[in-house]
């Protein structure tokens, strides 16, 4: 046994789940901006809205043409505009405020032309607003949500007592969805694994409404706790990334089905201390009722990209104090309890070190996980099986990989990595 009380875990296998187009749920509108339309090589794909209109096609480079008003730019991209191997499929992508052209080739999705609507000056359309959302339409194919380049940041679904999620006898998970680019196209979407064959299946997508700003976005590093007859959502502000904006954490309740189609929830901000860190951001928050209380773990970031885990804990979510935090680790994230041994602790995953520390409830380590540590900051995300499953543990977790070509770069990672205790 490993100093974590865990046993050594191997990788058994790895996913990559790349999905643009995925068909809408019956009678469900776009509700946040994450759709795509995809068509044949040759067809001009279309996306509008009030006051926007987006078109992109591919001949021999690929190009997009917006309207704004009165103002029409054309785009293409010099360095990665042309495709390398014959195009099978073309997709028009809108993630957050950006619009993508991405072709098919020799079986993978490559982004070709990517603009940012967020840029463009008034008259333009605010594609977060709900209300805009409701005009938006789509030719060359069918309008379907945006899926995923990748996935990272994946965290086991669980019960307020720390418990895995598991009604059907599966494991769920909630993901970051890659988008072809940055942290400001992904968004939250729930999956579940099936712990004999580890099969992924895309169950649901996660968007949110926030306290102080309108409009649907895609906040993610997310989860997901069933709290009696409802759902508790505890997520992070990176749907908007920018660096002049502190990243946060934000808390939803909902009764609805959230293992299962699409849903935009309201949301507050969920206070967590940080009295005596250096702190510009927080999160990567970890749920869990212990006792009387609750603890949550997250991520403080002293500045970014410089940041380490930390716990809190109180009788309710509105009255935490800060119970600790391991500052010496430059970049640490996925903060997540579990309990072992009988005493919960605080997992988390160090880049530099290239481990899974364990921490006690005061966040001093005392050992580490005994597992190979893949590229990236991947999360510890452990859940313990039952013994007609084989017993032991199974992990979740992610890699670097990215997807999409260069031009989509960094943010469309990664691989999921699953491992078995030996």
């Amino acid at each position: 046994m490993a100093a974590s009380g865990l046993p050594r875990l191997e990788v058994v296998g790895r996913r990559r789940p790349v999905d643009v187009v995925r068909p809408l749920p019956d009678g469900t509108g776009p509700l946040a901006p994450y759709v795509a339309v995809e068509g044949a090589p040759g067809t001009e794909l279309l996306l509008e809205g009030a006051g926007l209109r987006v078109t992109g096609s591919y001949a021999d480079h690929a190009r997009l043409e917006v309207t704004t008003g009165r103002r029409t730019t054309r785009h293409r991209s010099r360095r990665h505009g042309r495709a390398t191997a014959p195009v099978d499929r073309l997709a028009l992508a809108l993630t957050g405020t950006h619009v993508t052209l991405l072709t098919r080739e020799d079986g993978r999705w490559v982004a070709r032309c990517r603009v940012d609507l967020g840029d463009r000056q008034a008259p333009r359309a605010d594609t977060r607003d709900e209300a805009w959302l409701a005009t938006l339409v789509a030719d060359g194919g069918v309008l379907g949500g945006f899926g995923q380049l990748g996935l990272r940041d994946l965290r086991v679904v669980t019960t307020a007592d720390g418990a895995a999620y598991r009604p059907d006898g599966k494991v769920h998970l909630t993901a970051t969805s890659a988008g072809p680019g940055f942290f400001d196209t992904a968004h939250t979407s729930v999956w579940s694994l099936g712990p004999a064959t580890l099969a992924l299946e895309h169950t649901a997508d996660l968007f949110f409404r926030r306290p102080d700003r309108p409009g649907a976005f895609g906040d993610h590093a997310t989860h997901l706790v069933r709290d009696g007859e409802q759902w508790l959502v505890a997520t992070s502000t990176w749907g908007d990334f920018d660096r002049r904006r502190r990243t946060r954490v934000t808390l939803a309740r909902s009764g609805a089905d959230l293992l299962r189609g699409r849903h935009v929830l309201d949301t507050r901000e969920l206070p967590l201390p940080t009295d005596g860190l250096r702190s510009a951001a927080v999160w990567d928050p970890h749920l869990v009722r212990a006792g009387e209380g609750w603890l949550v773990g997250f991520v403080n970031a002293r500045r970014y990209f410089e940041f380490h885990p930390a716990l809190a804990g109180g009788p309710d979510l509105d009255r935490l104090r800060l119970l600790g935090a391991d500052t010496s680790p430059r970049e640490c994230e996925g903060p997540t309890l579990l309990h072992l041994d009988g005493e919960w602790r605080l997992l988390a995953s160090d880049k530099h070190e290239r481990c899974w520390p364990v921490h006690d409830l005061a966040v001093r380590r005392t050992g580490r996980v005994d597992a190979p540590y893949p590229s990236n900051i991947p999360w510890p995300t452990l859940v313990p099986l039952g013994e007609d499953e084989g017993g032991g543990w199974l992990a979740v977790t992610f890699d670097g990989t990215r997807a999409g070509g260069p031009l989509a770069g960094y943010g469309t990672h990664g691989d999921v990595v699953l491992m078995r205790s030996t």
